[in-house]
């Protein structure tokens, strides 16, 4: 007999991230993999034994299989970006609440019609962001929001990057037009321009604009760029991704009394300890000829459980609320799934546009 204490999830697709998540909810006391689909019996079984799943787990040769399964709460979903708008629908009409990477759709268009589809089937949606469940965030946040340490928040700058290898280039779902269209910008720059939201409590910018000579492959992917979005109060960020540069994960906050900044924002150097630094009052410095201050103070956080697996937490509590107590779908995740779509694409229209300034 199923577990009704847990949220049983189905894993539709066998992607490398999936082993992460996998992971996660096994982990997590409140869920257990109930199921794993793949195209192909074969391979879902491969995965199923290459993830030690106990053998209760049940296997299919299709998606679809695992969607008519009436013991699956919900689903986690790894699958392409070019084929999340038609998953995530069918999920939907099965009332399989969706945990969808990111990012969750290749348009504002699409990703409307998959949360309007939730909505009207109550059904929980969230994406992959898994920094954002981290217990470091609400630390950084609570100091961003103290006026007296930081003020008023001026910049933010963001980089996520990593050197893909020549079979990366030659291979990789990430750099195909036809599965992975926004490449770059869709996998690593998603993560900078959530930051800048989450930095600017969603808050979205009057205009944003693409820097100058990104790198787009022969599909025309992009594989490298940055951008910088303006508020009408004077608040700037930037962010630069890339899949040709060394692992860079770094995050900045300046504000008009301290700073803050952290050099592993999308993932922890350590799964149970991260840390960020910060300093206040940042205008009373020594002579700088001879050096300045004050130094920074590390902020050092503690996790029973990684990042991702507090994303599954969270998620299964929005879950087991609707299915316990006949709740309604928290809005807040896809409303930031939303914005951070609409930013994304602002930025790849002023990329193909030829560097415009896109107003929002």
């Amino acid at each position: 007999m199923a577990d009704e204490k847990v949220v049983r999830f189905g894993i539709l697709g066998c992607a490398a991230i999936a082993r992460k998540l996998v992971r996660a909810i096994a982990i997590s006391p409140t869920s257990s993999v109930y199921a794993v689909a793949s195209r192909s019996i074969d391979k879902a079984k491969a995965f199923a034994s290459a993830n030690n799943l106990p053998p209760e787990v049940k296997t299919y040769g299709s998606y679809e299989q695992l969607l008519d399964d009436p013991c699956v709460d919900a689903l986690y979903i790894p699958l392409p970006t070019s084929l999340h708008l038609e998953w995530a629908l069918k999920a939907a009409y099965k009332r399989k609440h969706i945990l969808l990477e990111k990012p969750p759709a290749l348009c504002v268009e699409d990703l409307d019609i998959i949360i309007e589809a939730c909505n009207n089937n109550g059904v929980q949606f969230m994406d992959g962001t898994m920094w954002m469940h981290h217990p470091r965030t609400p630390q950084m946040k609570a100091f961003l929001q103290n006026p007296d340490l930081f003020g008023d928040l001026k910049l933010v700058q963001s980089t996520f990057s990593y050197a893909g290898s020549d079979k990366f280039f030659e291979e990789d779902i990430r750099v195909k037009p036809d599965l992975d269209a926004l490449g770059a910008l869709g996998d690593v720059g998603w993560y900078c321009i959530r930051a800048i939201l989450w930095a600017n409590d969603y808050e979205m910018p009057q205009s944003v604009i693409a820097h100058p000579r990104p790198v787009l492959n022969e599909g025309g992917v992009v594989t490298c760029c940055g951008a910088t979005f303006s508020w009408q109060d004077g608040r700037v960020a930037t962010f630069n991704c890339s899949f040709h540069s060394p692992m860079t994960m770094d995050l900045s906050f300046l504000g008009s009394k301290g700073n803050m900044r952290l050099h592993d924002f999308v993932i922890p150097y350590e799964e149970n300890t991260a840390s960020f630094f910060s300093s206040a009052n940042t205008g009373k410095h020594k002579e700088i000829s001879s050096g300045w201050g004050p130094r920074s103070s590390e902020h050092i956080v503690t996790t029973k459980f990684p990042q991702e697996t507090m994303m599954v937490q969270e998620f299964g509590k929005l879950v087991k609320g609707i299915q316990d107590s006949g709740g309604k779908p928290d809005s807040l995740w896809p409303s930031i799934s939303r914005k951070t779509q609409i930013l994304l694409n602002a930025v790849n229209e002023s990329i193909q546009e030829g560097l415009v300034s896109v107003t929002l």
